[in-house]
């Protein structure tokens, strides 16, 4: 067996790992900020659930989900996306009997069959907000202020927040017929994909990505002058707010979203120059999605992001996440005689809230030294002959090159002041 990662997946290694926990520190933070609470979900759900959540007719449902049958013969996904999930929490805990709105957000990983390329992967990294039980515009407005708060704190430059309203389930009737009204001349030069779409949801179509496809949509109707009043009057507020708030929006009347349950408005963040995958991160409503999993007619609204485009974004953008200095203490007993006082040092460190290590291989005094190079320790502390005969251990500074001599009662509290005015 070859030892090697399947295929659209990857390892994320110690080095590069401080990168990842920077990202999730700094969205975690402004998201509490706001209020969402963190939800942790189950990484497979039953299939039923993305099925009737995310949408029959959307290309995660009919050719992205992995999908499984356990020893019951029960058929499980692993989850896509995480608004199904975090529905299917708040129905199964009754969540919405209680005060409203419910305002969650996750890190997850997710899994979907697609082909691999840069910022696409089979399991990737996704950051998402759920919010349920308010219609009000403001919430839309505070959603996508979270959103754009989180791409400035991150650093990443030249983004664009592309708006639309997709309106509801009554406006979009008129808007189909129009579609296919629209498109019944030429309905063959389109992709299999597209023709397969034009029968099940037409709004797909606006969502493909062939060039020829694309090409052909010029001059399509807009959904936004099909929307009922009411929606019409929703999309008006939540653009009022996004001023109020100073969160410049992008009015894109070709924006639809790919999942079948949104309603009214939807949004993405665009990063243009980042190659094929220049959305970062998008949502909108979703008010009939609560009702069709099987609770209450709930209104809900949410976001996602790809961790993994928000990398490359933050790449792109010159941002320079800096590499945590954990102070890291290594003890070194030039001989095994004095293991056991380099092990009790080690552990003694490590009580005080010290990060200490010490060496494990028996290496000489030289490849020590040149290990605790490599892992950047903050200070060595030597232990041997010299040092245990004239009862004091030797501590050099790694930054400074200085060293000095120090009593064993007083190391701890002297690494302590060290490692502080680093």
């Amino acid at each position: 067996m070859e030892a090697k990662a399947p295929r659209g997946t990857f390892d994320i290694l110690p080095t590069e790992i401080y990168k990842w926990q920077h990202i999730e520190r700094e969205i975690s933070k402004l998201a509490e900020i706001y209020g969402y609470q963190e939800i942790r979900t189950p990484i497979f759900e039953h299939t039923e659930l993305f099925i009737r959540g995310v949408g029959e007719t959307t290309d995660i449902v009919s050719k992205e989900m992995y999908t499984f049958s356990d020893r019951s013969k029960r058929s499980l996904t692993l989850r896509p996306e995480g608004t199904a999930s975090s529905v299917r929490a708040l129905i199964e805990h009754k969540l919405f009997a209680g005060t409203l709105p419910v305002k969650w957000h996750y890190f997850g990983q997710m899994f979907r069959y697609d082909r691999p390329q840069a910022g696409r992967y089979r399991q990737f990294h996704q950051f998402g907000v759920e919010a349920f039980g308010s219609d009000d515009s403001h919430l839309d407005a505070e959603i996508i202020c979270l959103l754009r708060d989180i791409i400035m704190a991150l650093g990443i430059k030249g983004f664009e927040i592309h708006i639309n309203s997709v309106g509801c389930p009554e406006c979009r009737v008129k808007y189909r017929r129009a579609l296919l009204e629209f498109f019944e001349p030429f309905k063959e030069e389109l992709c299999n994909n597209c023709n397969s779409r034009l029968a099940q949801n037409p709004l797909r179509v606006l969502d493909c990505k062939e060039e020829k496809c694309r090409q052909l949509l010029h001059g399509h109707p807009r959904l936004f002058d099909y929307l009922c009043s009411k929606c019409s009057e929703h999309f008006a507020s939540v653009n009022t707010a996004l001023n109020l708030l100073q969160v410049d929006c992008i009015q894109d009347h070709g924006l639809v979203r790919g999942l079948d349950y949104y309603t009214n408005t939807a949004f993405e963040v665009i990063i243009p120059g980042i190659g094929a995958q220049s959305a970062v991160g998008g949502g909108g409503r979703y008010n009939g999605l609560v009702n069709d999993c099987g609770g209450p007619n709930l209104p809900g609204i949410g976001f996602a992001m790809g961790l993994e485009r928000i990398l490359i974004a933050m790449e792109h953008s010159g941002t320079i996440i800096p590499k945590p200095d954990l102070g890291l203490v290594f003890i070194i007993p030039t001989s095994k005689q004095w293991e056991n006082q380099a092990l009790y040092l080690t552990n003694e460190l490590r009580k005080a809230g010290i990060h200490a290590d010490k060496e494990y291989t028996n290496r000489s005094f030289k490849a020590q030294m040149k290990y605790a190079g490599k892992i950047d320790a903050r200070a060595v502390v030597f232990i041997g002959d010299e040092e245990m005969a004239g009862g004091y251990y030797n501590l050099k500074d790694m930054l400074s090159g200085e060293q000095e001599q120090v009593v064993p009662e007083h190391i701890v509290d002297r690494i302590i002041k060290m490692v502080a005015l680093k």
